[in-house]
């Protein structure tokens, strides 16, 4: 059972706020340091408000030197360079509203997942390449899985991507998971609203390569795409729950050359398993379609097909709800972010981490009975059932 505790926001000069706790017995007690104070935009002097300004009417004239430093700035952890990047996505936020209610247009997300080898990539610089040829500019936020050892990242899916990196009408951003689950970072979000503020109404976010359970990505886009190979698996893959009842769209890649057979086999089978599935969305039924990155076939036909979704979510004004549920998700995805680091860095719990740690290591006590310890001395009411 966990009983409630009461907090008192009151006013400290220079704007900050400080967060006062009261236990549910009356009596106050000190919150911790990360809590105490709560820094906002209006705090940044002259010159950091001018580098934001910098960086916001470059966005506005679609420079993507101004792109990539602002996506950079919102990847930031530096307690400076966070309150710039919220000040950076306040106006790029109001610019974007401001333009869906004069223009009546919404740009498009699209995020692609599939697992490791299924030419996630290369299917899409050619997809790309046939959207720039068509005049569209699109925006790739490319995820790379970051070492659990050294903490590196390749950051390759750029380098695969050759011919669309040199094309004016494509922006390409690379990123690592930074030991993100999910599939995504941290600031993939913000960064899909960077992009879009400079003029992109296209983005594809591309996932790290993912498993049956890693569809992060679903929840700040506006249709998920899975990505298999062919023969990857019989139809029972296609019944197993999790990435697959999340997809709006299925293709089937590397339909070429002695894998067509197998294309075709396995259109048909994820096909026949996707009925026994409850669509997503009541307005559109998940489709499979075979497609080949390699000499392009059925690209213009997919493409019609996600323009089909597209105008079909915004019509039966689906599209607003589903941003809207978003928005919601990610508000409690950056609370559920924040509060272990918040939480690590409690003074009360910093000088007992180490000494629960190596008690629980030696079998002196459970996982269970350490956490509670540190738990209580984070917020001393929590009584843990």
């Amino acid at each position: 059972m966990l009983k409630f505790s009461f907090y008192e926001v009151r006013k400290i000069p220079k704007g900050l706020n400080i967060l006062r706790c009261w236990s549910s017995s009356g009596s106050p007690y000190a919150a911790p340091k990360p809590h105490q104070i709560c820094q906002s935009p209006q705090e940044l002097n002259a010159q950091e408000k001018n580098v934001v300004d910098k960086l916001f009417n470059g966005l506005l004239s679609s420079n993507r030197a101004c792109l990539a430093q602002s996506i950079t700035l919102t990847e930031s952890t530096h307690p400076r360079k966070c309150l710039q990047a919220r000040l950076l996505l306040r106006k790029a936020l109001q610019h974007c509203k401001k333009c869906q209610e004069e223009n009546k247009s919404f740009n498009f997300r699209i995020g692609l997942s599939g697992p490791p080898g299924a030419g996630k990539s290369t299917f899409l610089e050619t997809l790309g390449k046939y959207l720039t040829s068509q005049g569209e500019k699109i925006a790739v936020l490319a995820v790379d899985p970051s070492s659990t050892t050294s903490g590196g990242s390749l950051m390759g899916d750029k380098t695969r991507m050759q011919e669309l990196s040199r094309d004016m009408n494509a922006f390409i951003r690379p990123s690592p998971s930074s030991g993100h689950l999910g599939g995504v970072t941290r600031s993939t979000n913000e960064a899909i609203i960077m992009c879009e503020t400079a003029g992109y109404r296209t983005v594809f976010v591309e996932t790290v390569g993912v498993g049956q359970s890693e569809y992060e990505v679903a929840d700040m886009v506006d249709m998920f795409v899975v990505l298999i190979p062919p023969a990857g698996g019989d139809e029972l893959q296609g019944l197993k729950r999790g990435i697959m009842e999340h997809s709006h769209l299925v293709v089937v890649n590397k339909a070429d050359g002695d894998l067509v057979q197998a294309a075709l086999r396995m259109q048909y089978e994820y096909t026949s398993s996707l009925k026994f599935m409850r669509p997503i969305s009541q307005n559109w039924k998940p489709k499979v379609i075979k497609v080949s990155s390699l000499t392009g076939e059925g690209i213009p036909e997919l493409w019609a097909v996600m323009q089909e979704f597209h105008q079909t979510m915004i019509k039966t004004g689906e599209l607003f709800e589903t941003r809207r549920k978003q928005q919601r998700v990610w508000m409690w995805n950056y609370i559920t972010q924040h509060i272990m680091q918040v939480f690590r860095e409690d003074p009360r719990v910093k000088s007992h981490i180490q000494e629960m740690e190596k008690n629980v290591e030696e079998g002196f006590m459970s996982a269970g009975q350490a956490a509670e310890i540190l738990l209580r001395r984070f917020v001393p009411d929590t009584v843990l059932s």
